[in-house]
């Protein structure tokens, strides 16, 4: 059992034949991500085509532009559909910049509210906004068990600070990237009960697929990467970061 616990299965081509590789390598669930009002009813529609796949709802950080009450209020509405297990993919991203900062930050705390409002997790993705998020975080008094840091890429003391407040830590394919030392250790030393895998699909394909356009089926990869960094199995990591996706999201167990 592994759960691939964010993907964008609305960017990826030849769904179908996609979809059967994951079942092929074991994938029992995944989580699709949404990127905007119009991306969260694409994704829901492709959660409702295929029993394995759950949906998330949110506006992410380079779309924060189109934030605005109403945009808010459809995500809730949306977010009714059995479908949904989450909020986002939210946050804060200084690299590019797309929306200002002050956007981002608005739309970042509504997402934060809104998943307290119907106790769902969000997903959070930060770059190079490390402080600014974790003030947002703090403001909202938001329950940090209610959230993931996806993609994480930092070291561990940052990855400490996010686990104080209670967050999960999601890995993706970055993992096995031969630079990547300090997300290893960071990957090595948390405690495994608040690890989530990914493959962030179609994109960060891990070694040795790396540079092509990754799939659901990858994440077996980022598995292995933890399993042998912690020196456990490959079947303990892939069960107990299932169990975690599944406690988190509220996923019907199998």
């Amino acid at each position: 059992m592994i759960i691939d616990s964010h993907a964008h299965l609305e960017s990826l081509e030849d769904l179908e034949e996609k979809i059967s590789r994951a079942k092929d390598q074991k994938i029992t669930n995944i989580v699709s991500i949404s990127s905007s009002v119009n991306s969260s009813k694409n994704t829901i529609g492709i959660a409702e085509n295929y029993d394995m796949v759950y949906s998330s709802v949110g506006i992410h950080p380079h779309n924060a532009d189109q934030f605005n009450d109403q945009s808010i209020n459809e995500l809730e509405k949306l977010s009714k559909n059995s479908k949904v297990v989450a909020i986002g993919e939210t946050g804060l991203d200084y690299h590019y910049l797309n929306s200002t900062k002050d956007i981002q930050i608005r739309c970042f705390k509504s997402h934060l509210n809104l998943s307290k409002k119907l106790d769902l997790p969000v997903i959070i993705h930060v770059r190079e906004s490390d402080t600014d998020l974790i003030n947002s975080i703090k403001e909202e008094g938001f329950p940090g068990d209610l959230g993931i840091i996806h993609c994480f890429s930092g070291n561990y003391e940052t990855a400490k600070i996010y686990l104080e407040l209670g967050f999960y830590i999601s890995f993706s394919g970055i993992v096995t990237f031969k630079k990547a030392e300090e997300l290893r250790e960071a990957a090595s030393k948390l405690p495994i009960d608040r690890i989530l895998v990914e493959t962030d699909s179609p994109y960060l394909a891990p070694v040795p697929y790396r540079g092509k356009p990754n799939e659901p089926c990858n994440v077996r990869y980022v598995v292995e990467k933890i399993a042998e960094i912690r020196n456990i199995s490959f079947e303990k990591t892939a069960q107990q970061t299932a169990e975690n996706a599944i406690r988190l999201f509220k996923i019907p167990n199998h």
